[in-house]
């Protein structure tokens, strides 16, 4: 018996949950800058949900989280192309040669006008096909897909060649800055997540307020027990010199961290004793390190590179606040609502972050945190000014922002959530 021939495998078991057997499909594995897909997997699993990993790409790296590397072993990575994913096109065209056809014209039309969705669709369509040929042997039961972009077009595909239901989360970019095939990849999943009432405002206003029972908002979470104050730590101290200000995140343009470099030579001009870290390697590494230079901040500024989870623990320990300056990007990138935001709120630190996208359904102003206008180095500076002279204004957003953690963007309870939806299997 061929393998075009073979009856796929099903499987029957079910969790404690009553969950089905998940997918999760997501661009690269393992990206250290997307730990927040890492955990939730080991969430959904520590629920008694089985998941396999099927990832777009691999990502070429040496720094990786410990709980990523027990991943590598029983991720189905695939290569572009191979006798195994050819045959697999040979069994659906056999199968469902109608199917199989419509689905790559239907995806080839719908990102048509968008170079990168246009060419995703492309190179990763037969690595889909592949990876459906698969998830119906394995008795893939439910996928769900991280990002509205090359993830859900995948499960998109694999969907209409599978009859598997599927669903995926919405968070930044992925949502902000391309639309193409949006629509039809909401119309066919069985639910849609969201990490923000501003992200499901967007999929009303560009697919209808009729979508909006199938969008739900599931907020991404940390591990409140591992990110947590240090009882006595440095930012609930009296007045500290230097202030000690945190920056996590990719350096690119979208986080803005040019604004914050800005913003630490004015405070330094006003005579305000600072030590700003940058964690995170990225596209604008040289020319950051060249505006701090050329401001003579040498000895004020400092880039650390990328860090494991516990290695960021520990540099919460020490900060006084964390800044996120996110801006929208000339190609018109933006950001959800900044996990990095919720790893120091959880840990007590205050934040400072941009009045844009998600972010103030986090960072309430005043209370949990202080907000500022995107692009504006001298509102930036002066609400970090406000922070280094008032502890007690530290201390209070950090205890608040700690609390709005708790309450919104817990791990664990919105894992929960998400495994409900799953053992639903989208029966809205």
């Amino acid at each position: 018996m061929t393998v075009a021939e073979r009856v796929p495998e099903q499987s029957t078991s079910d969790s404690p949950w009553g969950s089905p057997r998940v997918a999760y499909v997501v661009s690269r594995f393992p990206k250290l800058t997307e730990t927040f897909i890492l955990y939730e997997i080991l969430a959904v699993q520590s629920l008694g949900v089985d998941v396999d990993l099927y990832p777009l790409q691999r990502e070429r790296t040496t720094t990786m989280h410990p709980e990523a590397e027990s991943m590598l072993a029983t991720a189905h990575f695939q290569p572009l192309f191979s006798w195994s994913i050819l045959r697999a096109q040979w069994y659906y065209l056999r199968r469902k040669p109608g199917m199989y056809v419509k689905t790559l014209w239907k995806l080839l039309r719908g990102t048509w006008g968008s170079l990168r969705y246009f060419a995703g669709a492309l190179v990763f369509f037969p690595k889909t096909v592949g990876f459906a040929y698969l998830m119906e042997r394995h008795g893939i039961a439910h996928i769900h897909a991280h990002f509205a972009s090359h993830p859900a077009a995948a499960a998109y595909v694999i969907h209409r060649l599978t009859g598997i239901p599927y669903s995926f989360t919405a968070h930044g970019s992925d949502l902000h800055r391309d639309r193409h095939m949006l629509c039809e990849k909401t119309a066919e999943a069985s639910f849609v997540v969201t990490i923000s009432h501003y992200n499901q405002q967007i999929f009303a206003d560009t697919c209808g307020k009729q979508v909006l029972p199938k969008v739900k908002v599931i907020r991404s979470g940390i591990d409140t027990r591992a990110f947590q104050p240090q009882t006595g730590g440095q930012h609930n101290t009296q007045t500290v010199r230097p202030l000690t200000i945190l920056c996590i995140g990719t350096l690119h343009e979208v986080k803005g961290q040019t604004y914050l470099i800005e913003a630490c030579r004015l405070l330094r001009d006003k005579g305000v004793d600072l030590k700003c870290t940058f964690v995170g390697e990225g596209p604008d590494r040289n020319s950051l390190m060249a505006q701090a230079a050329s401001a003579n901040l040498d000895g004020h500024i400092e880039f650390c590179g990328q860090k494991t989870r516990q290695e960021v623990i520990a540099f919460l320990r020490e900060a006084d606040v964390l800044a996120a300056p996110s801006v929208p990007s000339r190609d018109n990138r933006r950001e959800g609502i900044p996990v990095v935001l919720m790893e120091a709120m959880g840990s007590g630190v205050a934040a400072v972050a941009s009045r844009l996208s998600g972010i103030p359904e986090l960072v309430e102003d005043e209370q949990t945190g202080l907000l500022v206008s995107p692009g504006d180095p001298e509102s930036l500076a002066d609400a970090l000014e406000r922070l280094y002279r008032d502890p007690a204004l530290r201390l209070r957003l950090g205890r608040n922002g700690r609390e709005k953690v708790l309450r919104e963007f817990d791990l664990d309870a919105n894992a929960a959530e998400l495994v409900r939806w799953f053992s639903m299997r989208g029966q809205l």
